[in-house]
């Protein structure tokens, strides 16, 4: 069933806020970007987007951060009892005072942006054409605690690949679009958005966008859509890359969820499955399974407290290994993970980005096999493992899970955020990957 919306197709908060955008962009003598009043025939219409955000907005951010009502440290010398309170407050003293989100304003709006109106939910997308002759469309698909901004440093290397160690002929179309209920895509008004549906609507989008032959991308919440999408078999999609990938068997699964151990595996599959089993002790899947279980009761601080906002998305596992922007030579940086957290409070996205959770709840874990049904997929598909992801799946297991698998391979570096935080390794893995399926453009 389609999900419902008020008549122009914007919920009242973010059409409170969208107009805020449109009357500062329409002084500068642009046109609004969010007409009123959209008809069938308006709704196919791709419409030029560029952000800017109202002052009082970014006053308001920096006064909620200033008033916040600190608990007291935790008792550990460590994240285990979640986000570490002297290190949150450095960082929200950094962000109330000298960040700048109009940097990364700026940087959005250097981009092509646009909306699109799919399935009655608004779908904002960047797309960036190489100047390569026979480029390989690709739509690349973010997740959570992410957005379009963890994307960003891959879209030259894709698009103009010649400087940056590729071959002309390795060049890319990136499309990237933003899920819907995250940044400046719509907030569905009703259920059912979960990855398939994200699935058909990515395939619609690049239908409109005229490409008759592409290849898709995930990490995370991605990893499923993308999935989808080749399950799915989406008018000319050629196959797929995922960095997260759904390959734990049955058994491994059952062992997982209190079950024996299963005899026969190999040393790195035993590895691994302990390592899964640990990071479950360490009380990791509570965050999935709050996410998951009880979206709305998380929004309700995320939308109201900055830092509430900021402590709940690193707490995420990805975020583990992340030193809150003390090395500044690591990507992501602080003013990178800020302009993500921004993201989502400007647009007030946080509860129903995390719906998505919910909607997904039925069908299980985003790394089981059976449950995201990858015995059905027979596109082609590739694999790239990061070594600090949340997940490193072995190859036997990717081999069971995907029939057609044409690539598979463990770099050495990189985790979970694998575009933000080594934007090149990651673009030279998407060229080796897809080099076999360009023939079939």
């Amino acid at each position: 069933m389609a999900a419902s919306r008020p008549p122009d197709g914007i919920d009242h908060d973010r059409r409170r806020f969208v107009e805020a955008v449109a009357t500062t962009i329409v002084a500068a003598g642009t046109a609004s970007l969010f007409p009123t009043n959209l008809t069938a025939a308006e709704d196919d219409a791709i419409r030029p987007f560029r952000i800017n955000v109202p002052e009082d907005r970014l006053l308001d951010l920096r006064r909620r951060i200033a008033a916040t009502r600190w608990p007291d440290k935790e008792t550990v010398s460590d994240r285990s009892q979640g986000a570490q309170l002297e290190k949150l407050q450095e960082l929200a003293r950094y962000w109330g005072t000298d960040y700048d989100w109009r940097k990364s304003e700026a940087k959005l709006n250097e981009l092509p942006q646009f909306i699109t109106t799919i399935d009655n939910v608004d779908i904002h997308f960047i797309h960036v054409r190489s100047r390569h002759p026979n480029a390989l469309p690709i739509i690349i698909t973010h997740g959570w605690p992410g957005s379009v901004i963890e994307q960003l440093k891959i879209i030259d290397p894709l698009t103009n690949p010649t400087a940056h160690g590729g071959r002309a002929e390795d060049a890319f179309d990136v499309v990237i679009p933003s899920l819907p209920g995250y940044g400046f895509s719509g907030r569905p008004a009703g259920t059912g958005w979960d990855p398939d549906r994200i699935a058909r609507a990515w395939a619609e989008l690049m239908k409109r966008l005229g490409y008759t032959r592409y290849v898709a991308q995930g990490g995370d919440w991605g990893a499923p859509v993308s999935s989808a999408m080749a399950r799915q078999a989406a008018a000319g999609l050629l196959g797929i890359h995922i960095n997260l990938p759904a390959t734990v068997p049955p058994e491994v699964a059952a062992a997982l969820g209190g079950g024996p151990v299963p005899a026969g595996l190999s040393e790195q599959e035993r590895a691994v499955l302990e390592a899964l089993m640990t990071n479950a002790k360490k009380g990791n899947s509570a965050y999935f399974t709050m996410m998951t279980a009880r979206p709305q009761t998380v929004g309700y601080g995320a939308a109201d407290s900055p830092a509430g906002l900021a402590a709940w998305i690193l707490l995420h596992p990805g975020f583990a290994q992340w030193t809150y922007g003390n090395n500044p030579e690591q990507s992501p940086t602080k003013d990178d993970v800020l302009d993500n957290i921004t993201l989502y409070w400007l647009t007030n996205t946080p509860t129903s980005a995390a719906r998505l959770y919910w909607e997904n709840g039925a069908r299980g874990s985003v790394i089981v096999a059976a449950a995201q049904k990858t015995g059905e997929i027979s596109l082609p598909v590739a694999i790239t493992v990061f070594p600090d992801d949340v997940y490193r799946a072995p190859e036997t297991w990717a081999r069971r899970a995907y029939r057609n698998l044409i690539y598979f391979h463990e770099v050495d570096k990189g985790g979970h955020f694998a575009a933000w935080e080594q934007p090149e390794l990651f673009s030279a893995e998407l060229r080796a990957a897809f080099r076999p399926l360009r023939s079939a453009q």
